[in-house]
C-alpha cells in the first residue's frame, strides 16, 4: 500500500509530511482494531434500558404473575391517571382493577377490592371482555367467594376460550369449591395454550392437591428457575417452601422462605412460612419475630392464630388473647370489605372458643364451598362439639382421595385419627395418628404431643384384622 501511495504522490515540498500522516493513521487504525477486538463487550454489546417499573408490573399483571410491590404501586399511579384524562380507555380499567386486586391480595388491605370491582366494572360498562370477566373471577377468588369466581371464570372463558389467563383463576374457583375433577380439565387446557413458569407453578398446585409431592415439588423448582422478575421467583420459592414444610422437610423449607424473603422483602407469606418452620425447629424467639413482621405488612387471621397458638406454647397466655382479638377484628374487617374468612374463624373458636359457633360458621361455609379445607374444619369443629360421629364423615371426605381428597396433610390425618380414637376405631386411629407424625413429625408442637400422648394409650399394631373403612364408615370386611 505504501508502494503504491509513493508512487501515485505528485512531488514537492509537504508531500513526506502528508505520506508520515497517512501512516500514521493506518496505523493507528490498526492498534485500534485491536484494541477494539481485545474490548468486544464495549465494541458490540448495547444494552437495553430496563423497563420502567409500572411497565414491569403491567408485564406482571396482564401475565397473571406475581408483581412487587412498588411496581404495581407504580403502575396503579399511572393507569389512575391516565384514566382521569381517557376515562372511555376500557383496557385500561382493567389493567387497574386487576393491579388493585393484586395490591389488596400482597397487603391485606381490603380497601383495594373495593376499588378493584368498581375497575373491572367500569372496564364491562364501556366495552365489555374477557379481560375484566377475568379480574372479576381473580377478585372473587381473592375474597374466598369461589362460586362468583366460577362464574365470572366461565363466561370469560366462553367469550374468548383461548384467553390462557382464565384459566389460573378457574382452577382456584373449581378448587375450592371442592371439584377437583374441573380443575384437572381446566389445567389440562391451560397446558395447551401456554407453557412457562406461571403455568408449571400452577399445575404444582393442582399435583399438590392430588397428593402428587414429588411432581408439584418439580415443576416450582423449574417454575422458580424460570421466573423472569424477582417478586415472580419469590412467589414460587415461598410455594416451594409451604410444600416442603407440608412433607416435614424443615430444613429445606426453611432455605426456601429465607431465599424468597431475601429476593423480595415484601413476601409476608414466605416470613410466615418461617415463623412456621422456626417454631417447629424451637428457634421460638426468631420464629416470633418472623410471625410479627408478617403480621405488622400483611394483617392476615391465619397469621394472627399462628402466632397466637405459639404464645400459648410458650405459656404466654395474654399475648396469646391479643393475636386472637386482632383474629377477630381482622375477620370483620375482612368482612367489611366482602372478604370470607369464616374459615379461619371456625378453625379458631373449634380449638380456642366456642365450638358450637365454630360449628354453625362451617357449616355454612360448607354449603357455600365445599372444599376439603372445609370439610377437615367442620369435622374437627363437629368433634370438639362433642359430635365426633357426625365430624368423621367430614374428616374422611378430607382425606378421601375418591373425594378429591389427595392432599397429604398432617394435620388432616391428626384430626381424623383423633375423631376415631373418640369413637374407639382404634386400628384406624392409630395408623391415621401415626400417618400424621410421619408426614410432618413438626407440624404443631401441641398436635404432635396429644398425637404421641393418643398413641401411647392406644398401645400396639395388631398383626391381623385392621379393619379397613370407606368414606362412610362401613367397615365391609376385615383386611388380611
Amino acid at each position: 500500500m505504501e508502494n503504491q501511495a509513493t508512487e501515485n504522490r505528485p512531488e514537492g515540498r509537504g508531500t513526506r509530511p502528508r505520506g508520515r500522516l497517512v501512516i500514521a493513521a493506518v496505523a493507528g487504525c490498526a492498534v485500534l482494531g485491536t484494541v477494539l477486538m481485545l474490548l468486544p463487550a464495549q465494541r458490540t454489546v448495547t444494552r437495553a434500558p430496563a423497563p420502567a417499573p409500572g411497565a414491569q408490573a403491567l408485564t406482571a399483571v396482564t401475565a397473571g404473575v406475581p408483581a412487587a410491590l412498588p411496581d404495581l404501586a407504580a403502575l396503579i399511579g399511572e393507569r389512575e391517571g391516565h384514566l382521569r384524562r381517557h376515562p372511555g380507555d376500557a383496557e385500561s380499567w382493567a389493567v387497574l382493577g386487576t393491579a388493585y386486586v393484586e395490591q389488596g391480595r400482597r397487603t391485606a388491605d381490603t380497601t383495594f377490592y373495593a376499588k378493584a370491582d368498581d375497575s373491572l366494572r367500569r372496564s364491562l360498562k364501556v366495552r365489555g371482555g374477557a379481560q375484566a370477566l377475568g379480574g372479576l373471577a381473580a377478585l372473587a377468588n381473592a375474597r374466598r367467594d369461589f362460586r362468583t369466581a366460577r362464574t365470572w371464570g366461565e363466561a370469560a372463558r366462553k367469550l374468548e376460550p383461548r384467553r390462557w389467563t382464565t384459566y389460573p383463576a378457574l382452577i382456584d374457583a373449581y378448587t375450592g369449591l371442592g371439584d377437583y375433577k374441573a380443575a384437572g380439565r381446566a389445567l389440562e387446557r391451560l397446558t395447551e395454550l401456554r407453557s412457562g413458569p406461571a403455568v408449571r407453578a400452577r399445575a404444582a398446585g393442582v399435583y399438590r392437591d392430588r397428593g402428587w409431592r414429588e411432581d408439584a415439588a418439580a415443576q416450582l423448582a423449574d417454575a422458580a428457575a424460570g421466573a423472569r422478575a424477582p417478586a415472580e421467583r419469590a412467589a414460587y420459592l415461598e410455594r416451594a417452601g409451604q410444600l416442603a414444610w407440608e412433607r416435614g422437610d424443615l430444613e429445606y423449607a426453611l432455605r426456601h422462605f429465607q431465599e424468597a424473603v431475601r429476593i423480595d422483602p415484601d413476601q409476608r407469606a414466605a416470613q410466615a412460612g418461617q415463623g412456621r418452620v422456626l417454631a417447629a425447629l424451637g428457634r421460638t424467639t426468631e420464629a416470633l419475630n418472623a410471625y410479627r413482621t408478617a403480621l405488622a405488612k400483611q394483617p392476615l387471621p391465619q397469621y394472627a392464630l399462628e402466632l397466637g397458638e405459639l404464645y400459648e406454647e410458650l405459656g404466654l397466655g395474654q399475648a396469646a388473647r391479643v393475636q386472637y382479638d386482632l383474629l377477630r377484628t381482622t375477620v370483620e374487617r375482612a368482612a367489611a370489605g366482602g372478604v370470607d374468612e369464616e374459615l379461619v374463624l371456625g378453625q379458631f373458636e373449634a380449638d380456642h372458643g366456642d365450638p358450637a359457633s365454630a360449628v354453625r360458621r362451617l357449616r355454612a361455609e360448607w354449603l357455600r364451598q365445599p372444599g376439603i379445607a372445609v370439610a377437615d374444619a367442620l369435622g374437627w369443629a363437629l368433634h370438639r362439639a362433642g359430635r365426633a360421629r357426625e365430624g368423621l364423615r367430614y374428616a374422611r371426605i378430607a382425606t378421601d382421595k375418591a373425594h378429591g381428597g389427595g392432599v397429604r396433610s398432617a394435620l388432616y390425618a391428626y384430626h381424623l385419627g383423633m375423631i376415631e380414637r373418640e369413637l374407639g376405631q382404634h386400628a384406624p386411629a392409630r395408623r391415621h395418628l401415626q400417618e400424621a407424625l410421619r408426614i410432618n413429625p413438626g407440624f404443631s408442637a401441641s398436635r404432635v404431643r396429644a398425637a404421641r400422648e393418643a398413641l401411647a394409650a392406644l398401645g400396639d399394631v395388631p398383626d391381623e384384622g385392621v379393619p379397613v373403612m370407606d368414606a362412610k364408615g362401613v367397615t365391609p370386611r376385615p383386611y388380611r
